[in-house]
């Protein structure tokens, strides 16, 4: 990029609030409500033909061309891949939770830590706000999850299981704070694109990198990069397709290099409008259903995964003993336990091996305010002090370990 070009760039994060007001409308919903899979990655196909020669836009352009985009049916194939350097549970042993039997579910939440981890192949549809599908594709089973007007199901043919949900969309949104629940579900590059879009402020840096191919279609490829120091996350990087303005693909790489964290783009896209039988269901014979009764509140906001002020961190401030401390990329959320601190496997049944797990998983730390200790992932750090004070946020161990040190 020349000179004047990154210039412009940097002037035009200054103006993005108002495109990332206007980014929510872009949103095409292909999650079905009450699933979400934050920070799970798509890989993308990449056509071998090299990278396509785009008219020249802006990065203000290309946030306005996302938020006027009125796609609203497509259907597609996406490989979700993600890498959060989280450990193992074999050393559990027999602690870990098993699989099968009477406690599996076709309910949607039991699927929500598979997605959030390895490599997935997933079919999504949708045909408006009121008609979508998701379909996780497995070695010798397939889970599908179908919103259909009032209908929710989620069936999983492994154990042949289904569940069922029937509720007007102005009772879902309430659940959902106002909105329509698959508008908080980030499992498509339009989702998880937005939940940084709508945070761009002045700490961040946007522009355009060059184009790229994704799914067989011309894309632009949106840049934005923290301008403060000590994140975990080095850049966002996302696929907008050319014509449509929908987003294809996105990947964020984390701030110490490797592989990324999360990518995520489709293998296949069609924006014809699917099938009207794609969207309809009726339970197996001998199908185990259950229906949900609504007793049940949903409790987990799945744009509070996300990083930083980026997902929901800024919420800390409305939660009880807690704040933010910072703001950006670096901001970070301060919890107060009330004095508990780190918890201790009860060794009297059996906590022992659990204990031994949890105390190998950190990185014991001092400082002025005390001791205590960090527990780190790719993206996303958490330091628990000995006197119950919890700081956690999208940055390094140093960063956190500071945070805690001026707070005491």
């Amino acid at each position: 990029m020349a000179p004047n070009d990154s210039a412009q760039a940097t002037d035009e994060a200054r103006d993005l609030g108002a495109g990332r007001r206007k980014a929510a409308r872009y949103l095409v919903p292909v999650g079905v409500a009450g699933v979400a899979a934050a920070t799970i990655g798509l890989v993308p196909a990449l056509a071998a033909s090299g990278d396509p020669s785009l008219p020249t836009i802006s990065a203000q352009q290309l946030i306005e061309k996302m938020a006027a985009s009125d796609t609203q049916q497509l259907s597609g194939t996406m490989k979700i891949t993600t890498d959060l350097g989280l450990p193992g549970l074999g050393s559990l042993g027999s602690l870990a939770p098993k699989a099968g039997g009477s406690e599996k579910s076709a309910s949607p939440d039991a699927k929500l830590t598979e997605l959030a981890s390895g490599t997935h192949t997933l079919r999504v549809a949708a045909d408006g706000p009121d008609r979508q599908k998701v379909s996780i594709l497995e070695d010798a089973a397939e889970y599908s999850l179908i919103h259909n007007g009032t209908d929710v199901w989620a069936y999983d043919s492994g154990s042949n299981q289904a569940y069922h949900s029937q509720k007007s969309a102005a009772d879902a949104a309430k659940e959902h704070g106002g909105k329509a629940p698959e508008q908080g579900v980030p499992t498509t590059p339009k989702a998880l694109a937005d939940q940084f879009l709508k945070n761009i402020d002045p700490t961040t840096a946007v522009s355009v990198d060059g184009t790229a191919q994704v799914a067989g279609r011309d894309a632009y490829q949106l840049l934005i990069k923290p301008k403060q120091s000590g994140s975990t996350i080095g850049s966002v990087r996302i696929a907008v397709d050319a014509k449509t303005g929908v987003p294809l693909k996105f990947t964020l790489a984390p701030s110490g290099g490797g592989k990324a964290v999360v990518d995520a783009g489709f293998t296949k896209v069609d924006f014809s409008k699917p099938s009207a039988d794609t969207f309809t269901f009726s339970p197996p014979k001998g199908a185990k259903v259950t229906e949900d009764d609504g007793k049940k509140k949903q409790t987990f906001k799945p744009e509070q995964s996300l990083p930083g002020g980026l997902g929901g961190f800024g919420d800390a401030k409305n939660a009880k003993n807690s704040k933010v401390i910072g703001k950006g990329w670096t901001a970070i959320a301060e919890l107060d336990t009330g004095g508990k601190g780190m918890p201790k496997a009860d060794k009297s049944k059996g906590g022992a091996d659990a204990q031994k797990f949890l105390d190998s998983l950190g990185d014991k730390v001092t400082g002025t305010f005390g001791s205590g200790t960090v527990f780190k992932t790719r993206l996303v750090n958490a330091l628990i002090t000995d006197n119950g004070k919890v700081y956690v946020g999208a940055v390094t161990k140093d960063a956190l370990i500071d945070a805690a040190n001026a707070a005491r």
